[in-house]
């Protein structure tokens, strides 16, 4: 490893990390912000609004990072080219080509550690905040394990062991318990609805225990009442894009399995695969504007015309995903097509610079 490359590596990583924490800062504040003005309940405090908010900390970085790195790429290179030390480096030999190729191996090692952030810090930190946030607004206590999901709604707790995309409960098991925590019926139904400001349990079967008597009964559809709406089942996952790779590569065959749609989950499985290229497309983008003379155009703009380019990267790959799901386009192709045509931009602005 060159000195010249270690000189790069951390002039780009230095201002790469600057701009990641003012992003990663700025967003925080607005979501906090947000935070406060929805209504919640008494026992959502500013304090417990702060910890959902800082739990949301790693997922907002992994979100931002290939517009930090566009940014901090595009700061570090024009402060070279203004001191002329890019000039000085290209009169002595240093070609484009090797250029590119460490771009390419930096950004590498930047992908990996966002994918590495994404596969083991933002998964549980997302799940601790949504389940702070759960606890203090509804007062309902709920947990995933492998029998599924658990909640507790006054003295009744609830398991749930499979919830679909459309809301709907698969296997629903309610253990109703008496003041003295006696456990007096179990009811069971094999599907639930929400439907009318309720659930429509539907198969239902009860099963009542006496003092010296357990009697089982089937019933027909049921109505069940409850805190646990569809909106609060819905904190309780993870989104597919915050979920790690292995835990989509789980769900994904547990879908197909059960002949379910698992566009999404796929859609997302590939958008981690392909998003470690996603910040040596960056450094790309950032080199090619190191070609141009040190007084055409100023710091300002570059860096205003990074954070757009970093912007319009992000909704492209957001725009791709949901046009996949609809259109169902084959994932690989949706997940990488944005990362494709930037970089066939940013290697065609470096071509035609070098021409020049």
């Amino acid at each position: 490893m060159s000195i010249l490359f270690r000189y790069l590596a951390r002039e780009i990583l230095v201002a790469s990390g600057l701009a990641a924490l003012a992003l990663t800062g700025m967003f925080t504040f607005f979501d906090f912000i947000q935070e406060l003005s929805e209504n919640h309940a008494d026992g959502y405090t500013p304090l417990l609004a702060t910890l959902f908010v800082a739990l949301n900390i790693p997922g907002r970085l992994t979100e931002l990072l290939p517009v930090a790195v566009l940014v901090g790429g595009l700061f570090a290179w024009n402060r070279l080219a203004l001191s002329s030390e890019f000039s000085v480096m290209r009169t002595g030999g240093l070609s484009a080509v090797r250029l590119v190729a460490w771009m390419l191996g930096l950004g590498l090692l930047i992908g990996g550690f966002a994918l590495l952030l994404s596969e083991y810090v933002t998964p549980p930190a997302e799940r601790a905040a949504q389940q702070l946030k759960l606890r203090a607004t509804s007062g309902v206590v709920a947990k995933e394990f492998q029998t599924g999901v658990w909640a507790k709604d006054g003295t009744t707790f609830i398991n749930i062991r499979e919830i679909r995309l459309d809301a709907g409960l698969v296997d629903v098991r309610l253990y109703e318990f008496d003041e003295n925590f006696q456990l007096r019926s179990l009811l069971r139904a094999e599907t639930a609805e929400w439907r009318d400001g309720g659930w429509l349990l539907r198969q239902v079967t009860q099963t009542r225990l006496a003092e010296n008597a357990t009697q089982t009964l089937r019933l027909a559809d049921q109505r069940w009442d409850s805190s646990v709406t569809p909106d609060l089942l819905a904190v309780l996952m993870v989104s597919p894009q915050r979920m790690s790779m292995t835990t989509l590569h789980s769900y994904i065959r547990h879908l197909n399995e059960n002949r379910q749609d698992a566009q999404r989950y796929v859609i997302a499985f590939w958008s981690k695969v392909s998003y470690p290229l996603a910040a040596p497309v960056m450094l790309l983008l950032a080199l090619a504007f190191a070609y141009r003379p040190p007084r055409v155009g100023g710091a300002g703009g570059r860096l205003l015309l990074g954070v757009l380019l970093g912007l319009g990267f992000h909704l492209a790959n957001r725009l791709s995903a949901q046009l996949a799901q609809l259109q169902d386009w084959p994932a690989p192709l949706a997940a990488s097509a944005p990362i494709l045509a930037f970089g066939l931009a940013a290697g065609l602005a470096i071509w035609w610079m070098e021409r020049r």
